[in-house]
């Protein structure tokens, strides 16, 4: 079993040693995991295939889900993509260093496992300044998925990841928290823009750069994604989401659960329930602050070791909330409307 170590690094001013070092970890083909501002990823050189490999079996990914390269300048990206549109400029201008991830035709040369055989990669340039840093020093473009076991809720705190890849990797960079807390959104730009997943980044956002974008992806353009196909975001508990219920429709549905067990709430409203029974995580009620909490809550409420976990769904007011329902869906096993038909 390899001993991982946890090196703690100021979110804001990297320091040089231990960024070297770990840098040194990617140049050796060897995986580090390390904070972006979305959630922390799991990082190997994107240009050696063995060490790309190595993420597949560390994570226990399924062998065709594409990886996210993440880069540090427009240069570095020049090395993997055959042509940069002008609206992929217009976007990069706006949005890089950010939470946007772009799909573009492929040069040859970055290791073939990346896109898993597709032609396409997808690219982004992650704001965080301990992961420009550790790009920059491993003078690489860095492939990482997100750095948990494939399936599980995405990690936003360095224990998160060392809960699910202790004993698989070395190196966890600590840089706390993460700010945005959920994936990058994902625009293809191979053919008409399409968006592949959501995000942060809005959809009325990227059209006020580009213009109109294609309402839907189709089946073969979600392959050049990830986060699209296979179950994702999942905590060991059974999640239930309410849509629109009130507080008196969250009660009752949250107490119906007892019999299987402790229970977890994620949501706006105190259900006044007995702590002893019911675990709330209570968010505010804005995209940005439920997106930056939702999967520390998940895993937290997995750690009190409950059954079941409901979660109050409610019209967040923003573009934004799509990425948050996308990826409450991907985790849910059931969802019930106003507290009463099941879907």
């Amino acid at each position: 079993m390899i001993t991982t170590e946890i090196l703690k690094v100021n979110r804001d001013a990297p320091e040089h040693g231990i960024m070297d070092r770990a840098a040194a970890v990617i140049r050796a083909g060897r995986l580090v995991a390390f904070p972006t501002e979305t959630v922390y990823g799991l990082g190997a050189d994107a240009m050696n295939g063995e060490a790309v490999l190595a993420i597949f079996r560390a994570k226990e990914r399924p062998a065709d889900n594409p990886l996210i390269v993440h880069v540090s300048d427009n240069e570095m990206l020049e090395l993997l993509v055959n042509d940069i549109p002008e609206e992929a400029l217009r976007l990069i201008d706006r949005f890089w260093p950010g939470p946007l991830t772009l799909v573009f035709s492929r040069r040859p040369g970055m290791a073939d496992c990346v896109s898993r055989g597709l032609s396409t990669i997808a690219v982004r340039m992650p704001a965080s300044p301990i992961a420009l840093d550790l790009i920059r020093r491993a003078k690489t473009p860095i492939a990482a998925p997100s750095a948990n076991l494939s399936g599980r809720p995405s990690p936003t705190r360095a224990q998160d990841v060392f809960a699910d890849l202790n004993g698989r990797i070395g190196l966890i960079l600590d840089g706390g928290p993460t700010t945005v807390g959920i994936e990058s959104t994902v625009l293809d730009l191979t053919g008409p823009p399409v968006i592949l997943r959501p995000g942060l980044v809005t959809r009325s956002q990227l059209e006020d750069v580009i213009g109109p974008i294609v309402p839907e992806a189709r089946a073969e353009e979600l392959r050049r994604s990830p986060g699209t196909r296979h179950r994702h975001y999942s905590p060991k508990a059974h999640v239930v989401l309410v849509l629109d219920g009130a507080k008196d429709d969250l009660r009752s549905i949250t107490a119906g659960f007892l019999d299987r067990g402790k229970v977890g709430f994620i949501g706006f409203s105190d259900l006044g329930l007995p702590a002893d029974l019911i675990k709330q995580i209570l968010l505010q009620n804005d995209v940005e602050s439920y997106a930056r909490s939702l999967y520390s809550a998940f895993r937290d409420l997995d750690e009190a070791g409950v059954a079941v976990i409901v979660v109050q769904v409610a019209a967040l007011g923003d573009g934004a909330s799509d990425a948050i329902i996308d990826r409450l869906s991907r985790a849910a096993s059931e969802t019930i409307i106003r507290g009463g038909t099941s879907l």
